[in-house]
């Protein structure tokens, strides 16, 4: 066994920290904290996963980018010292710019998006949908490619409550980011032009 490996396993075994997963050696694989357990993250994205990321970043860079700064993976958004996530996109407010570091968002970005893979989908609406929501993030997304839809949750005191679901030619609003507003159906034009 060798030695990154059995750091790896140390560190699996204990409550893992903010500090202690930075200073993981890397084996070519994304990890994310969850309540100081340590969790690799799904195999890589998707051809259809990385053409509706691209799709969305684009949209949102041409409407929103002058209010709020948009992030994709790998990215971290540290939540608390045994919080550390990689959403699919995250977008905050410039007013909130303190929160950046070099080392990702060091607290709640605005509004957080899911994707959901096969290997994602009861993380995507549980563990993940719970620690946004502990951690006061206003506004996650959860796309289903399957579904061609989009969810929109909106924090509603300590828990999240589906304000849309969003199918077909649906213009997608939001009252907490007033800058978005498109068709759901443009961020899977390109995946079904390729079908």
């Amino acid at each position: 066994m060798d030695k990154e490996k059995k750091a790896a396993d140390r560190i699996k075994e204990q409550s893992v920290t903010y500090e202690m997963y930075a200073a993981m050696p890397d084996d070519g694989h994304r990890y994310e904290i969850f309540d100081g357990k340590l969790e690799m993250m799904s195999p890589g994205a998707t051809a259809s996963h990385q053409t509706i990321s691209g799709t969305l970043f684009f949209m949102l860079m041409q409407s929103c980018k002058s209010d709020y700064l948009i992030f994709h993976p790998p990215f971290d958004v540290i939540l608390s010292k045994t919080n550390v996530l990689q959403p699919d996109m995250m977008m905050i407010h410039r007013s909130r710019l303190h929160l950046v570091t070099e080392r990702g968002i060091e607290g709640a970005p605005d509004m957080v998006v899911e994707i959901i893979s096969p290997g994602s989908r009861k993380k995507d609406r549980g563990v993940k949908m719970e620690t946004y929501a502990k951690f006061g993030v206003q506004e996650y997304w959860v796309i289903d490619s399957d579904t061609r839809t989009l969810e929109q949750f909106q924090l509603v005191e300590e828990n999240y409550e589906l304000i849309q679901l969003f199918d077909g030619d649906d213009r997608v609003i939001s009252d907490k980011l007033p800058c978005v507003s498109f068709e759901v159906s443009e961020i899977f034009a390109e995946v079904m032009r390729g079908q």
